[in-house]
């Protein structure tokens, strides 16, 4: 394990809690629960492999828009109960992880769990150790539209000045690395809503059959293992 070659941001879609819980005849938000469950598994893991960087999708604004009101209402209620337990967890503040939430969350959540994770970020915002990322309320489509819009604003009609730093400054991401590495879970090869796409352009993908809730630590380790094993060409 030691050996291994470790990437330095590794971004997680983490889909099939609900297809997790139908499968079981369980309420759609028992999958989310397990899910976030699952999720504390896996930052444990990430800290423990050294891994720098770790990016989670909790939601998108259709998700939260679209879901059935006792789902939404659920969904926000174990963000609120799972987020304050994480913010408080020991392991946090020893690896001096610092907490980055992205997306249009202050619009979307309601007061109670802002102050949570407005809470968490306040107590991690000078930790330099490691990056713990979630992704709520977030598209990746809306991101990169208010960036070109941003981008309009500052430089008008000279295009000249449009370059690749340009345009990572004035994402969400900004202050993150781009990702080496992205898992999907759920068993469907593909991508969602445009999740971190100009963060994603050189990433190694790694699509896993378990619904989110089945895929555990060691199928995290394996995972892991896997990008070691890989070259990159970057198009050589």
């Amino acid at each position: 394990m030691n050996n291994l070659k470790l990437p330095n941001h590794v971004a997680i879609i983490p889909d099939g809690n609900r297809r997790w819980a139908k499968e079981r005849n369980l309420k759609p938000w028992e999958g989310h629960v397990a899910g976030a469950e699952r999720i504390e598994e896996l930052v444990r893991k990430a800290l423990e492999m050294k891994i720098k960087n770790i990016s989670f999708w909790g939601s998108s604004v259709d998700n939260l828009k679209k879901r059935p009101f006792l789902e939404k209402k659920a969904l926000l209620g174990i963000y609120e109960k799972y987020f304050k337990k994480l913010m408080d967890s020991e392991e946090i503040h020893q690896n001096k992880a610092k907490i980055n939430i992205i997306g249009s969350w202050k619009e979307q959540f309601p007061e109670s769990l802002k102050r949570i994770l407005e809470e968490g970020i306040e107590k991690t915002k000078n930790y330099q150790e490691y990056n713990l990322n979630f992704f709520l309320a977030y598209n990746g489509d809306s991101e990169m539209l208010e960036a070109i819009k941003k981008i309009s604003k500052k430089i008008g009609d000279n295009v000249k000045k449009i370059t690749p730093e340009t345009i990572k400054e004035n994402l969400m991401t900004k202050d993150l690395p781009v990702v080496d590495f992205l898992i999907r879970t759920g068993g469907e090869p593909h991508l969602s809503a445009g999740f971190m796409m100009w963060d994603l352009a050189n990433a190694q993908l790694y699509f896993s059959k378990k619904l989110f809730p089945n895929f555990t630590k060691n199928d995290f380790e394996k995972a892991i293992e896997d990008f070691s094993q890989r070259g990159r060409r970057l198009g050589s």
